[in-house]
């Protein structure tokens, strides 16, 4: 049986990452998931939190009351999470 590898380079495809395979959730330069609070509203709601791009700060809609979130996310140099801050943006 072929593995997907086989399969994405004897098409010339990039290959699909697949959630869960090659390394455990979180690992250290990915994408992980985190519950956050919103500052407006108080509810909390999940959010994907790309590390790749290393230190940033960004702004995200609180799932729950549409109010604008400054989200500040610090990385450290291995690409692991250091901290994940949610601000009001007023």
């Amino acid at each position: 049986m072929a593995k997907p590898t086989d399969i994405d380079a004897l098409y010339g495809l990039e290959p699909v990452i697949e959630p869960g395979v090659g390394g455990p959730a979180g690992s250290p330069g990915g994408t992980e998931f985190h519950v956050v609070t919103c500052p407006y509203c108080g509810e909390p709601f999940e959010t994907l939190i790309d590390l790749s791009a290393g230190s940033s700060t960004y702004i995200e809609d609180c799932q729950v009351c549409c109010q604008p979130i400054e989200f500040r996310v610090t990385v450290d140099d291995a690409g692991a999470l250091v901290s994940l801050e949610a601000l009001r943006s007023d």
